[in-house]
């Protein structure tokens, strides 16, 4: 289980532990410049729509990350049927300013989905995402079986392949915008997590040797832009939750292109000792990212200061 620790110890810990990031490894194709990936943009105290904004202008504006004429995947959280108020799925309000932003940059489709884990039309319904991104202008899909095609990762320790939705494939930018919220099994879902509403196959066998795995089916499609939606955050009783005595209402948004970094700083919302997560260990040493904040650009915005 992971140790929680308090806000202080996290970060020394944080800072003190791992190692610097080659900036090359994991940087996406849209861009060139190495101050993006090593920077990380965390706004408080707006509401959903505001905090995504900002954190995406303090990174340089969405024009860094969608170009004029591309098509964008979003991967928000939608598996399970619960209002927005339980934390258990990505904020409307956050999904919807993504889709705007993009559509803003140039982008000639934004597209929607999600595997769910409950029904998916209440999934999509009782979220508030379906109305929401629709209403911002974009195509919000149901996942259709047939759209898995299996994809080789040859550089996976425990998985070879594993079936990805196409629509990751055929999409020029890929944006997560996971929730940050407890989960029971895996401790926390966040960035790295949320790649598993794109897989087919069997989900359930990715928790047996989780850490491993969970970053072997990260490593073929990395997204463009990770924003962590912290506005309300589920404390207890994930992933599914439905109390809303389990919810906190934080009121934070973290957005960043390397995910380890943007992982590690999230698990301080659920106070989790990012040492504790091994996956991230696991990532930082394949390259992906660092769990090492003293080397990242820290861009802290709070709304109401």
């Amino acid at each position: 289980m992971m140790e929680q620790i308090n806000r202080r110890t996290f970060l020394h810990r944080t800072v003190s532990a791992g190692l610097a990031i080659s900036t090359s490894s994991i940087l996406p194709t849209l861009l060139n410049a190495e101050n993006k990936m090593s920077s990380l943009a965390v706004v408080r105290n707006g509401s959903p729509a505001e905090m995504v904004r900002k954190a995406v202008e303090a990174l340089g504006g969405m024009a860094q990350f969608v170009k004029k004429g591309q098509t964008v995947l979003l991967k928000p959280n939608i598996g399970w049927d619960r209002l927005p108020e339980q934390a258990a799925n990505t904020n409307p309000e956050a999904v919807a300013e993504v889709v705007k932003m993009c559509l803003e940059a140039g982008a000639k489709r934004v597209r929607v989905l999600d595997r769910t884990c409950n029904e998916p039309r209440r999934c999509y319904a009782r979220s508030g995402i379906e109305a929401a991104a629709k209403s911002a202008g974009a195509e919000v899909r149901h996942i259709v079986d047939a759209r898995f095609k299996d994809v080789a990762i040859p550089d996976g320790e425990l998985i070879k392949s594993w079936p990805f939705y196409r629509d990751v494939m055929d999409s020029d930018v890929f944006i997560n915008i996971p929730i940050v919220k407890d989960h029971a099994i895996s401790g926390a879902t966040l960035g790295f997590k949320n790649i598993m509403g794109v897989i087919g196959g069997d989900r359930g066998s990715i928790h047996n040797k989780f850490a491993t795995k969970i970053v072997d089916i990260n490593m073929p499609y990395r997204p463009a832009l990770t924003i962590l939606d912290g506005y309300r955050v589920l404390m207890r009783n994930g992933p599914t939750g439905g109390n809303l005595a389990d919810v906190a209402e934080k009121k934070i948004v973290i957005a960043g292109v390397d995910m380890v970094a943007a992982d590690t700083y999230a698990l301080q919302l659920l106070n989790v000792n990012p040492r504790q997560a091994e996956y991230l260990s696991i990532a930082e040493k394949r390259g992906m990212g660092t769990t090492d904040l003293s080397q990242v650009k820290m861009i802290e915005i709070n709304l109401q200061g």
